[in-house]
């Protein structure tokens, strides 16, 4: 028994060595050579591991577009598999109404589907670039990583995925709350969310019942946002982007902004209020229409 525990002592000193030295080692050696021995490591891990997996990042690359795919998976999880995870994060949205509980960095869950075990993680890495930044959180890329065995392949990625999408957005649409949204430069950027955006809870009252204007023009306004509503697909057929714009003009107090909740209201979308005098040129202004939502008004 002494002689195992011996041996045991020696092998855990051993591999300290190891990672010490390595550490050591590899601030000496060129990134690229780093970047090829890393790649070729996970290429012979790979090899011989029966399981893969899926990166699920939040930006794109160029992090002018938010993952819509990102955000389903968060509020899947959150709903479906939560209740398995042994630590959780719980946030209040920006309005300080609704507590958002998600699962904690790091932390993995479980998930079946169709008999089939896959284990997810959320985690985030910051870069390791030497720029310093002001606002926290902007370094950060967080994404969620899901593992299974290699032959469940075809079954993950043709029927698990898009069942876990169109889950994610039922989940979105069930909590989501209509919110009112203004860009937001300098010391008003939001922490800890690399965001253009800053928002508050919507709650203007205005519908077009209660708006006085004609019952004609009212009505033929509803029927056009109607068939704006539900013609995606025709739009995306004839190849224009599913756009529609209304221009409303006259004086302080003519109803513009209650027209615009008015059709928030009516259509169940978020409204974003477009401070054009702090936008400071085309590449912001670019990446404040990308991060709208697609389903909301926007006013300027």
């Amino acid at each position: 028994m002494a002689a195992l525990v011996e041996r045991w002592a020696g092998l855990g000193s051993a591999m300290a060595s190891i990672i010490f030295l390595w550490s050591m080692v590899q601030n000496h050696i060129p990134v690229t050579l780093r970047l090829y021995l890393t790649a070729w490591a996970a290429k012979l891990v790979a090899c011989f591991s029966p399981y893969l997996q899926i990166t699920i990042l939040e930006n794109s690359a160029e992090r002018f577009q938010q993952s819509e795919f990102f955000y389903a998976v968060e509020a899947y999880l959150s709903d479906a598999c939560a209740h398995r995870a042994s630590r959780l994060k719980a946030e209040l949205g920006s309005d300080s109404s609704n507590l958002q509980v998600s699962v904690d960095d790091h932390e993995e869950v479980t998930d079946e589907f169709s008999g089939v075990t896959l284990w997810w993680y959320a985690s985030k890495k910051h870069s390791k670039g030497n720029v310093i930044s002001f606002y926290p959180g902007e370094d950060e890329r967080r994404f969620y990583k899901v593992v299974f065995h290699r032959s469940h392949r075809d079954l993950i990625v043709d029927s698990y995925l898009p069942f876990l999408l169109a889950e994610g957005r039922a989940v979105i649409v069930k909590n989501r709350q209509r919110r009112l949204f203004t860009n937001c430069g300098g010391r008003r950027r939001r922490y800890l969310r690399n965001s253009v955006w800053d928002h508050v809870k919507f709650e203007h009252p205005a519908t077009f019942d209660t708006l006085a204007m004609d019952t004609d023009q009212k009505e033929a306004i509803m029927d056009d946002l109607i068939a704006f509503k539900d013609g995606k697909e025709y739009y995306t057929k004839v190849g224009k982007p599913w756009k529609r714009g209304y221009l409303l003009y006259g004086p302080p107090g003519t109803g513009k902004s209650t027209m615009i909740a008015a059709m928030a209201n009516f259509l169940d979308y978020d409204v974003y209020d477009l401070e054009l005098t702090s936008v400071k040129n085309n590449t912001e202004l670019r990446k404040l229409f990308i991060e709208m939502t697609r389903a909301s008004p926007s006013s300027s």
